[in-house]
Formats: C-alpha cells, sequence, structure tokens
C-alpha cells in the first residue's frame, strides 16, 4: 500500500511538471507568432511588403548570405 501512495505522487508530479513545461511552450510559441504577425503587418502596411515577397527573400537569404562571405 505505501508504495501505491509513493507512485502516485511520483505520476502526479510528473504529470504536473510536464503540464507545466507544455504551458511554457505554449506561451513562447503564441507569443512568437504575434510578434511574426506584427512585423509582418507593419513591413505591408508601411513599406507595401507583402508576405510573399517576404517568404522569397527567406528562403533566398542562404544564398544571399553565401555570395557575401564568397564572392566570385
Amino acid at each position: 500500500m505505501p508504495t501505491d501512495l509513493i507512485v502516485l505522487i511520483a505520476a502526479l508530479l510528473i504529470t504536473w511538471l510536464i503540464f507545466t513545461w507544455l504551458v511554457k511552450v505554449l506561451k513562447a510559441s503564441v507569443k512568437t507568432a504575434l510578434v511574426i504577425a506584427l512585423v509582418v503587418l507593419l513591413l505591408q502596411f508601411f513599406f507595401g511588403i507583402n508576405p510573399q515577397e517576404l517568404w522569397r527573400q527567406i528562403t533566398e537569404l542562404p544564398q544571399i548570405l553565401q555570395s557575401l562571405f564568397n564572392p566570385e
């Protein structure tokens, strides 16, 4: 009987730790998503840069950086 109580307490503790970790991850993810959305909206509103142009630039970023560090 005492081992059942210990296992129950350990299970509750592990469950609580996993739950708090998941809440922290979710908060960070939502915060990051909101910041990205805000930056995209500001770029579109103030500079007329649409999300497709921004995404194209992001996908070309490795090539741009490579050409900066390895001029031919």
